[in-house]
């Protein structure tokens, strides 16, 4: 029985795979694509975020506004992630460089493990200083 249970555990991990991978992945994706509403997909329901110069905490709804906004002003041309944290801790982060028509940025978000899954509570777009 407990061979079972073992046997059974693993096999829905390797299907299940890791849901920071998985989540970081999609968003990472809908950066590339400059897509709000996958972003927004994975928001906690209160966000801090900040784009440019404005910044506050909003709700889910408003934060994808918000970043519709970002990317209908500034059509993405790349993305390309630098740098992301240890996937075994409950708090992780992605940052990468995107390039636009308007311009570079670099890109942050924080992933916190909410019960069973990751949901973004820190999504940042920055000027480049490089």
């Amino acid at each position: 029985m407990k061979t079972i249970v073992l046997f059974l555990s693993f096999f829905m991990s390797v299907l299940g795979g890791d849901p920071f991978i998985d989540v970081s992945s999609e968003v990472l994706d809908a950066i590339k694509q400059g897509n709000a509403t996958a972003i927004a997909k994975h928001f906690n329901d209160k966000i801090d975020l900040k784009i440019l110069d404005q910044e506050d905490v909003y709700s889910k709804a408003q934060a994808e506004l918000v970043l519709k906004d970002f990317f209908s002003k500034h059509p993405v041309k790349s993305f390309v992630e630098s740098h992301s944290s240890n996937a075994k801790s409950a708090n992780q982060f992605v940052v990468g460089s995107l390039t636009t028509t308007k311009g570079n940025y670099r890109v942050s978000f924080l992933l916190k493990k909410f019960a069973d899954r990751f949901l973004i509570s820190q999504f940042r777009i920055e000027n480049d200083n490089e």
